[in-house]
């Protein structure tokens, strides 16, 4: 990979698990410029995820049972510190989000403006459903971002974005290894972002919703919005000691 135009060293993380097909075009997208090295963790697939990865030049790691979602991130953050990441961008290797922002996101970490850049997909109704997001996540999105931003002090576009930037700082100091190994891993993960300190914002990106991209069930998504909001209650009881949790000390 090309030496990136940051002085910083910047990884490139999917936690892929049946992509092969979308990982082409998803790192076809990326500026290489601006990239030191894209490390592919594979979690376990049932298709070519691992081949087509390694044909493409990316490091790949490949888990011998199935981890999850959660543990599959566990597993990006941890070799991307071990391979001396500055900034670590994470993008889903199922080609539902636009992997041009990369530069953009980076310069924000950059300037020190932000800690943790996402990816917002929502700025309309209209896109969002235009996009293929199904009507039950679009309105499970809005809630639950409404109720996030307003318990967690944030403004933010939407809080369940696969596109997360983040600065070595967030990785080494989020006690991420205690969060799920489930889809709820990235909402704990930004209320423990909140939780110590780390400044927080968004960029904008297109929805994107077709066959190939990955998607959690309706069942899936009521338990992952039930589980999103025991988060912030768990932080409530947290700071008011009532009942400490692991996810929030450092």
């Amino acid at each position: 990979m090309p030496t990136s135009k940051l002085k910083n060293k910047v990884i490139v993380v999917m936690p892929a698990f049946n992509a092969a097909f979308t990982i082409a075009k998803t790192v076809a997208d990326i500026p290489k410029e601006f990239v030191d090295e894209i490390i592919l963790v594979d979690d376990c697939s049932s298709d070519s995820t691992a081949e087509v990865a390694r044909q493409l030049g990316l490091t790949v790691i490949v888990h011998d049972q199935n981890k999850g979602y959660g543990g599959n991130q566990k597993t990006c953050y941890a070799v991307a510190l071990d391979h001396d990441a500055d900034f670590v961008i994470m993008i889903h290797p199922d080609y539902q989000y636009d992997s041009r922002i990369v530069p953009v996101a980076l310069k924000i970490l950059e300037l020190g403006l932000c800690d943790v850049v996402l990816g917002n997909r929502v700025r309309t109704r209209k896109e969002c459903l235009a996009g293929g997001m199904p009507v039950y996540k679009y309105l499970a999105n809005r809630m639950l971002t409404f109720v996030e931003n307003l318990t967690l002090g944030q403004n933010l576009g939407e809080f369940h974005s696969g596109f997360r930037a983040y600065n070595r700082k967030v990785l080494t100091t989020i006690p991420y290894h205690q969060n799920s190994d489930n889809f709820v891993f990235d909402t704990q993960f930004l209320v423990q972002a909140v939780h110590f300190g780390f400044v927080i914002g968004d960029v904008p990106v297109p929805v994107r919703y077709f066959k190939e991209a990955s998607s959690i069930n309706f069942m899936k998504s009521v338990m992952y919005g039930i589980h999103s909001l025991w988060i912030i209650v768990e932080l409530f009881f947290h700071n008011i000691r009532i009942r400490k949790s692991a996810l929030f000390n450092k």
